[in-house]
């Protein structure tokens, strides 16, 4: 017989040994002849060809059928100081055995002759996923300075608009501009999307027996995007400096050791519907699409790394600590990754960037260069700003914390941070040096030319408004943690404290206060010779006066936004800029003129969540006016600047500031309302007619609520629970007792237990002091409790059934009562 035709016989044998197996039907082809594997999951949405004719290399990776990958294809490797060695250039016999619904390629076998990779690869199907388990043996201890384990090579870099990072941020396709381009972190799992078609693929990687993870995204020769992964015993190191990310060069890791023995890592491949798992779901009057991609790209792009995330980001390997709003985006996002993520970058600037007197160094960045003389730290990358003491590093430390620990719900967390909170709280209350109730900056005067908040070259000195304000919302959030933590007379103290600056804050400039009853406005700082500068209409000032509640004084409120939205509208811009009028050339940097030009008058949208949380208590329809306008603005250009020219409109700077993102930030805070606290579900919303019906899903740790809020009602529901209400509320669930939060506040509580399972679903008609009604739409026998009522206050309860009763609250201010209940039945609480 020929022996092309043994050869035929012999192949066709194998495959239908191999096809017998049912685990194999539909999702694995063997082709012995050729020396191919294809394994698609069920419904073929992924598919993988592994080629081992010589070597091993996953050649297509198919979605939908079609191959993302370059010629290239998926590979492990080593780099050594000889070259580089691949799997895919091998030339050991591979081979390949199947068992119990596993593929394995075994004995291939690579290195630079001294070292020697052994490697196994096992792959099999995992539902809708491709497991593949990469088993490699290092004959002897080594160096390397590179590794590929593995490296997916794909065809170009707009096959993903960006992958998603498991900590939270995001690598950006389009910013990997020239070759060799490179972004590296310490985490091993992605999501890349495509935008246009909704395909993703979500890459999960885990290392064995306590080993790291590292990942990096480069442009490469062949204008490939590509994706490598890297597994150490140690977290790696940088190459070049602190940067995670470098101009054309790929080794972005400094060179690592690798122990002899066996290391090894699964991958779980799997396709993902972009669109469904990312859908911002039905928002009415808002463009969702736009939403979803801004805050999957310059939402998310402030994530430098693991432990750092700030709003620079890490085209630019920078992070400002004086900053307020990272716990913000991660609200909006709802993303477990990227809430682990800000509280481990919170725990480092506890531990690296607050210095023993309590003072929060303002910034962090790759290398020198932007620091006051000697006081940047090369091992951690913090320091102060060469512009000058930004003061408001204090605020944002502790404002950042209070917000994170109401969405992270870990009172362990928080009690890790009190000292530190109380440290940095108390280094700006000793600002105080005349005692007046407002806390002074470093600088003296504009003589010094130097900085004291985030507008770092704008010379505000002394007493500023800006940097007060955002104390205010500092005192009055840690107050409410303290209380959290027991400590009622420290809280106690910061509500002082508060009091008398809002007091102070109020007063006229001449009665040495940072009000202007002649221009109608609050004015931004008071130097120490008594003179007062920034009477310009400054944005970020007026809007944080209302935003954080020092302001409110209706009247005031309205002369500010009014004004505001008068000349906003008179020049047609997209957004507020950080001043409308000019500051004087001796109040800012020489780089801010003339006007309007940088700090001193172009637009920077970083801000803009103090502009639409002061315009929704006052004008709701002004607010998403801007909302609108920003996202406008996204479909535009992406709104990857850092500002954008007062004149032109158009994006300026060589920052990406993930700060752009707040004004959609405040979209879910402050008009949907969303205000999750660290034991409960909030809302407190203020939706418009053309809002109504707007339904969307909201994951806070770990529970997945809908959400639907309309003009007569807001309604949130879990797989245990829905209630419904026509005003604000908060809810949680848990040990089978539903707890109703009137207002969203701890003061009033309806707590429900049923002697079932089912899911309680509840309505709550009205929640007042002389009238308590609600009803219960599910069928058990049910105890209530309400809390918070007048102590001893005789109360008559009602039920839909005729049954009437009298009770009176316990001493606590506590009513306990047992019903059997009938979906619809009706319950009606009122004191005698």
């Amino acid at each position: 017989m020929p022996k092309k035709i043994v050869q035929f016989l012999f192949c066709l044998l194998f495959t239908l040994r191999v096809s017998a197996y049912a685990k194999y039907a539909n999702t694995a082809r063997i082709s012995p002849y050729a020396k191919t594997v294809t394994i698609a999951v069920p419904g073929n949405q992924l598919a993988i060809v592994i080629d081992y004719s010589e070597g091993c290399i996953i050649k297509q990776l198919r979605i939908k059928g079609k191959n993302v990958l370059s010629p290239a294809g998926i590979y492990t490797g080593i780099t050594t100081k000889n070259g580089i060695f691949l799997s895919s250039t091998a030339v050991e016999n591979i081979k390949l055995s199947k068992n119990d619904g596993v593929i394995k390629l075994s004995g291939l076998t690579y290195g630079d002759g001294d070292l020697t990779v052994d490697e196994t690869w096992e792959f099999k199907i995992n539902n809708d996923k491709i497991s593949w388990t990469i088993i490699r043996s290092y004959n002897k201890s080594a160096e390397l300075e590179d590794m590929s384990f593995p490296k997916y090579n794909f065809s170009n870099l707009t096959v993903w608009k960006g992958g998603i990072l498991d900590n939270g941020g995001m690598v950006w396709c389009k910013y990997l501009k020239q070759v060799d381009d490179t972004y590296g972190v310490h985490t091993g799992g992605v999501t890349f999307w495509n935008a246009e078609s909704g395909n993703g693929l979500r890459i999960n990687t885990k290392a064995d027996n306590g080993d790291v993870v590292a990942s990096k995204f480069s442009h490469s020769k062949n204008n490939e995007f590509t994706s490598t992964q890297l597994v150490t015993d140690d977290q790696l190191q940088q190459r070049h400096d602190l940067s995670r990310f470098v101009s054309q060069k790929a080794d972005i890791f400094a060179p690592f050791k690798v122990k002899k023995g066996v290391v090894s890592v699964q991958i779980d491949l799997q396709y993902v519907d972009y669109f469904k798992e990312y859908s911002k779901g039905k928002l009415p009057g808002i463009d969702a699409i736009a939403v979803r991609e801004l805050m999957n790209t310059t939402g998310r792009y402030g994530v430098v790394d693991n432990n750092i995330i700030g709003a620079n980001g890490w085209l630019t390997n920078w992070k400002c600590l004086h900053e307020p709003f990272f716990a913000q985006i991660g609200m909006a996002l709802g993303d477990k990754n990227y809430t682990r993520n800000m509280s481990a970058t919170l725990d480092q600037e506890r531990d690296e960037a607050i210095l023993p007197d309590g003072r929060v160094l303002s910034r962090w960045h790759n290398a020198p260069g932007d620091e006051m003389p000697g006081t940047y730290n090369p091992k951690t990358g913090y320091y102060e700003a060469m512009w000058g003491y930004t003061v408001d590093s204090q605020t944002g430390y502790v404002i950042n914390a209070s917000e994170q620990f109401d969405i992270n719900g870990d009172l362990k967390w928080l009690r890790s941070h009190q000292n530190s909170c109380e440290n940095a709280l108390e280094w700006l209350i000793k600002r105080d040096a005349n005692h007046n109730g407002i806390f002074e900056a470093m600088n003296n005067n504009i003589a010094e030319k130097k900085a004291s908040d985030w507008l770092d070259i704008v010379w505000a000195s002394y007493e500023n408004a800006f940097v007060n304000a955002q104390m205010y919302e500092a005192l009055n959030l840690w107050a409410d943690c303290e209380k959290v933590l027991g400590n009622k007379q420290k809280a106690a103290y910061y509500a002082v404290i508060a009091a008398r600056l809002k007091t102070v804050f109020n007063k006229p400039i001449e009665q040495g206060g940072f009000w202007s009853q002649a221009k109608k406005q609050y004015v931004y700082w008071r130097d120490n010779d008594g003179s007062v500068h920034g009477d310009n209409l400054v944005t970020p000032v007026n809007f944080a006066a209302i935003a954080f509640g020092l302001c409110d004084d209706p009247q005031r409120t309205a002369q500010i936004l009014d004004q505001i939205e008068a000349r906003t509208v008179k020049e047609n811009l997209f957004h507020w800029p950080l001043c409308f009028d000019s500051f004087k050339k001796d109040e800012v940097s020489g780089g801010n003129w003339p006007f309007p030009n940088y700090e001193n008058g172009d637009i920077f949208p970083t801000w803009g969540y103090l502009g639409v949380r002061a315009y929704a208590g006052y004008d709701k329809g002004i607010a998403l006016k801007y909302i609108h306008k920003l996202l406008n603005q996204y479909k535009k250009d992406g709104l990857s600047s850092q500002r954008y020219s007062r004149a032109t409109q158009l994006g300026l700077g060589d920052d990406i500031l993930a700060g752009i993102s707040t004004s959609i930030t405040a979209l879910y805070r402050d008009i949907y309302g969303l205000r999750p606290k660290w034991n409960r579900m909030g809302i407190e919303p203020k939706i418009s007619a053309e809002l109504n019906g707007t339904t969307f899903s909201y994951t806070l740790r770990d529970t997945v609520y809908q959400v639907k809020l309309g003009l007569t009602f807001y309604e949130i529901r879990s797989k245990k629970f829905s209630i419904k209400n026509n005003e604000s509320f908060g809810v949680s669930y848990g040990q089978k007792i539903l707890t109703y939060y009137c207002q969203n506040l701890e003061t009033n509580q309806l707590l429900i237990k049923g002697r079932t399972d089912r899911p309680i679903n509840l309505i709550v008609h009205t929640w007042k002091d002389q009238k308590m009604s609600w009803s219960i739409g599910s069928q058990d026998t049910y105890w209530f409790i309400i809390k918070g009522l007048a102590p001893g206050t005789r109360y008559t309860l009602t039920t839909s059934h005729n049954d009437v009763q009298q009770i009176r609250a316990k001493s606590d201010g506590t009513l306990t009562f047992m019903k059997n209940c009938d979906p619809g039945t009706k319950l009606l609480l009122t004191p005698i």
